[in-house]
């Protein structure tokens, strides 16, 4: 995990969301849906807060966060953040394969949206979901964001050519797996899954899906686009993609997806 965490530490987690239209409809899409399956005044266990867009969006609507993450940058900005805010919140610098330092059925809602992404072993995996499991109260509900393995190639060779190849579109598509010392990464050790394998994974871990939504679809690719539009058309594309967020063929055209299990 090390190679993720240096990763992290120097990229910008922070504009990540926030710097242009494209970038927002994952947020957008993401907070509405939350909205309509969190339940006022949840105790949130965000294991993977990144530098805490979510952590702080839930925090200001009165639910009580926890936010943690790997790599210890991200959770300097959080800390210097909440010195602008009224309320508290825990935090703590946390690898999501190891809550050890939460008791079980400690948490209403556990929010694992990153770490599955960057387990490149199912062992890793396993454990990643074993202890969000184990930390959330019977009746809770586990959120799990991942990247969609056939949508990745077409993002990163259209984005740059030295990625179109087809020995690196062969792996992608059949193990799912990109590790830092591949000869062609263009990211950092992680996994790319699919809908069907992550229904299969909460199904066998008792898990109801209660929702499964794509939260960016095909805005990451056509930005330039994207960014052009006014407030208003920018309102209607972000409607029109909330309202087909759900279908399967969206599902795997989107740059990142969330499923919603309840335990």
């Amino acid at each position: 995990m090390n190679y993720v965490v240096e990763s992290y530490e120097n990229y910008k987690e922070e504009d990540r969301l926030t710097t242009n239209n494209a970038r927002k409809i994952e947020f957008i899409t993401t907070t509405r849906v939350l909205d309509e399956v969190i339940d006022a005044e949840s105790k949130i266990l965000d294991c993977a807060a990144g530098t805490g867009v979510y952590a702080f969006w839930l925090a200001d609507k009165g639910h009580d966060v926890t936010a943690t993450d790997i790599t210890p940058r991200h959770i300097d900005i959080i800390n210097q953040t909440l010195k602008t805010k009224k309320y508290s919140m825990n935090t703590a610098v946390l690898d999501a394969t190891d809550m050890s330092c939460f008791a079980d059925d400690t948490f209403d809602v556990v929010l694992n949206m990153g770490p599955f992404y960057h387990l490149v072993t199912e062992k890793q995996r396993e454990k990643c979901l074993k202890e969000c499991l184990r930390v959330l109260k019977k009746g809770g509900l586990l959120i799990t964001a991942y990247i969609p393995r056939y949508y990745v190639f077409q993002y990163v060779a259209t984005n740059n050519v030295k990625y179109l190849d087809g020995h690196l579109a062969k792996q992608l598509i059949e193990t799912g797996i990109l590790k830092h010392d591949d000869e062609k990464c263009f990211w950092t050790d992680t996994y790319y899954s699919s809908k069907e394998e992550m229904e299969s994974i909460y199904q066998r871990y008792g898990l109801e899906i209660v929702d499964h939504f794509a939260q960016d679809g095909l805005a990451p690719l056509l930005s330039q686009k994207v960014d052009q539009w006014d407030e208003n058309q920018f309102k209607i594309w972000c409607n029109y993609h909330y309202s087909v967020c759900r279908e399967q063929s969206v599902l795997g055209a989107s740059n990142h997806v969330i499923i919603i299990g309840r335990k």
